[in-house]
């Protein structure tokens, strides 16, 4: 009977050791974790980013307003009856001099 209590104690202590120190048990598990932590806060940000993206397709396939902002902003265009100011500042003395000594 002490033999079979032996064995199973010794099973016991195997079976731990798999668990506990072996490179696929425990330690595999946590470095898994935090992958998966890693995964999913990645989608998340990718979850919010389609969801702009999507928003701004359908305010594009629903009005003219942004179409026409986007034409603004990223082609410059003007309206028909718009005139198109191009204002330039003038830069302080300084600078010009500055610029003219070197």
């Amino acid at each position: 009977m002490k033999w079979i209590v032996s064995a199973l104690v010794l099973l016991l202590l195997a079976l731990q050791f798999q668990i506990w120190l072996a490179d696929d048990g425990y330690p595999l598990r946590r470095r898994l974790d935090a992958q998966i932590q890693q995964i999913e806060s990645e989608n998340r940000g990718l979850r919010a980013r389609n969801e702009a993206l999507s928003a701004e397709v359908r305010d594009l396939k629903q009005g003219l307003d942004a179409v026409e902002e986007r034409a603004r902003q990223e082609l410059g265009m003007v309206g028909r009856d718009e005139v198109f100011y191009h204002v330039v500042d003038q830069r302080p003395e300084r600078e010009q001099a500055a610029q003219n000594d070197e």
